[in-house]
């Protein structure tokens, strides 16, 4: 995974001595950590020898082997290295196959050193949100697992009273209250601070209803009258239905009750319909 605490590593594959020389430059004033590759072949053998790169940019057409030919090992062997084309010679057929290699993005010649430089950052920010995603889903691991033993009887005993506190887990919902990580079916929820605690408090006591002015209180930290807090809460159980429930216009795990509040369902049902409190 990329290491926050280093320049991320940026190998230039271009037959051009010119094209080489200024993206050298130029990503090193950025602060990079650079190599360049005249051919495919050199940078082949750059890839088998070091430690894979966050981010290649890549010419389309080069003598021997072509950018899409290097692309496409590249993909197969580190498939979280950002792989940019550049190409003199752009055709749609081209771009929709630069895609299929795993290209990040696909540039003209001559593109300005400005556009490329944005690429390379969007494309390093989109690798590291796909390392946190993957950390993220390790972790979930790590927690289903341990929830999981604590469901053994023989391993009970062995449970702390502090870590059986920090699981909350209804159908196939599974809340860690020490991560602050939460999951459906083992797929990470991108939960806000307050969905997430909108949804920990409804966890709590599965079926029993909260009001918007308690659900105000415990997850903002203050008082709201009951028209406020229900605008306020509203907001949140919407957003956090998107995220949650496979279809957010028929909720089947936050639910409605009719002029009280909300709750989590610990079975399959549906709340009563009530235009100013359904999220």
């Amino acid at each position: 995974m990329l290491n926050q605490n280093r320049a991320a590593r940026i190998l230039i594959v271009d037959d051009e001595a010119v094209t080489r020389v200024s993206l050298l430059d130029a990503m090193r004033l950025e602060g990079y950590e650079v190599d360049t590759a005249a051919s495919g072949e050199e940078a082949m053998s750059l890839l088998d020898k070091r430690e894979p790169f966050d981010l290649v940019i890549l010419d389309l057409k080069m003598p021997g082997m072509d950018g899409l030919e290097v692309a496409e090992r590249i993909h197969a062997t580190s498939s979280d290295t950002i792989v940019i084309l550049l190409t003199a010679f752009g055709t749609m057929e081209t771009a929709i196959e630069a895609i299929r290699k795993g290209a990040h993005d696909y540039l003209l010649k001559p593109c300005p050193i400005p556009r490329i430089l944005e690429s390379v950052q969007e494309g390093l920010s989109k690798r590291k949100q796909e390392q946190r995603r993957l950390l993220l889903v390790e972790q979930l691991k790590q927690t289903v697992a341990a929830l999981d033993a604590m469901e053994q009887p023989e391993d009970v005993e062995a449970i702390s009273d502090q870590t059986a506190d920090r699981f909350l887990r209804v159908r196939d919902v599974v809340v860690d209250l020490q991560k602050h990580i939460a999951t459906r079916r083992g797929e990470p929820l991108d939960l806000t601070p307050t969905e997430f605690k909108v949804l920990s408090c409804l966890m709590e006591a599965p079926d029993e209803v909260w009001s918007p002015e308690d659900l105000v209180r415990r997850t903002r930290g203050y008082d709201a009258d009951t028209e406020g807090a229900r605008a306020i809460i509203r907001v949140h159980i919407r957003r956090l239905r998107k995220k949650l429930e496979p279809d957010a216009a028929d909720p089947m795990y936050v639910i409605n009750v009719r002029g009280i509040g909300y709750m989590f369902a610990s079975d399959r049902q549906r709340g009563d319909e009530e235009p100013e409190l359904v999220g």
